[in-house]
């Protein structure tokens, strides 16, 4: 790591989950902030949720302000930049920013389309291969990559650029992108589409981060295909989770912040940029829409291993040019 990659020892980081109604969903997250804490155990690492879960991020960001901590780092804790990574996670800083004026919070990337990203993806398929009952090729394999599914089109296109980089790479016989919800084609219907094109296999990948209560539904939806297609194996291939190369991209995400290298891309974006099909959504303010389930869950009976602290930041993170 060079001189000016290292993080400075009065800033701290909050990472910002989605938040989940299940509760193996919030533990995983939960164990990526204590991977963050082994890899540097003397900085000020805290986790805050959007919705459905305590902390929330305003709560998390009051624990970092502790004496010696003058910056916070707020780390969107999910993988792709869609409308809650870009809005409202933004706007839980802004208001956290107003809440807290002694300290300077800026706001980083999530993980979106990373080299070591695409390397954990394969290794997860390649575990679901490992598991499989047949000796089947992967040029008889079809690869079906799941995205949760965003009204982004950026975001869409990121998880279909993710199944098809790994289709090519790891030299599938075909490779398809569906999505659990909101956006089109739902796996449903990509399942329907696919099981016509004769493949022995099918890799089911749920292009998440953690479990919840959409990679459950995945899993069940592979299970309910397997059994109306028995001719065919269906294999359910592990999310992402936590993973040494995960924890290294979002480091990486951390150290950028000061020196002022975490720009998203947003060459896309339908917010910076005429978009077609979504041109009036250019310049929308930032606005959160999760204030109605915010922390309704509480703590799901989870221990978060950190004491509470409580304190004062500001940050700009615009759509606007």
């Amino acid at each position: 790591m060079s001189d000016e990659q290292v993080l400075p020892d009065d800033y701290a980081i909050c990472i910002a989950g989605h938040g989940s109604r299940d509760k193996d969903g919030i533990r995983e997250f939960l164990t990526l902030s204590s991977k963050f804490r082994e890899r540097d155990p003397h900085r000020v690492v805290e986790c805050g949720f959007l919705e459905f879960a305590k902390p929330t991020i305003t709560e998390a960001i009051s624990r970092c302000n502790q004496p010696k901590i003058k910056n916070v780092i707020v780390l969107p804790g999910v993988l792709m930049a869609a409308g809650h990574a870009k809005n409202d996670m933004p706007s839980e800083v802004l208001d956290a920013a107003s809440k807290f004026p002694r300290l300077n919070i800026q706001y980083g990337r999530p993980l979106d389309v990373h080299p070591k990203v695409l390397k954990v993806c394969a290794e997860r398929v390649e575990t679901a291969e490992k598991t499989a009952a047949k000796n089947i090729a992967r040029a008889d394999t079809l690869l079906m990559g799941v995205g949760r599914g965003s009204n982004d089109p950026d975001a869409n296109s990121n998880i279909a650029k993710i199944t098809r980089m790994l289709w090519e790479g790891m030299r599938f016989g075909w490779a398809e992108t569906s999505f659990i919800g909101v956006t089109q084609p739902l796996l449903d219907d990509a399942l329907d589409k696919v099981v016509r094109m004769k493949f022995s296999r099918i890799i089911i990948f749920p292009l998440f981060l953690f479990t919840g209560v959409l990679v459950k539904r995945i899993y069940a939806i592979t299970e309910k295909y397997q059994l109306t297609y028995p001719e065919i194996e269906f294999i359910k291939a592990p999310y992402l989770n936590y993973h040494d190369l995960i924890i290294d991209v979002f480091m990486e995400r951390a150290q950028e912040v000061p020196y002022g290298k975490q720009s998203m891309n947003c060459q896309m974006c339908k917010y910076r940029d005429q978009v077609v099909g979504f041109e009036q959504q250019v310049g929308e303010p930032q606005a959160g829409h999760h204030h109605h389930v915010r922390g309704i869950e509480g703590y799901h009976g989870l221990d978060h291993g950190h004491e509470h602290h409580h304190g004062h930041g500001h940050d700009n993170h615009s759509h606007k040019k």
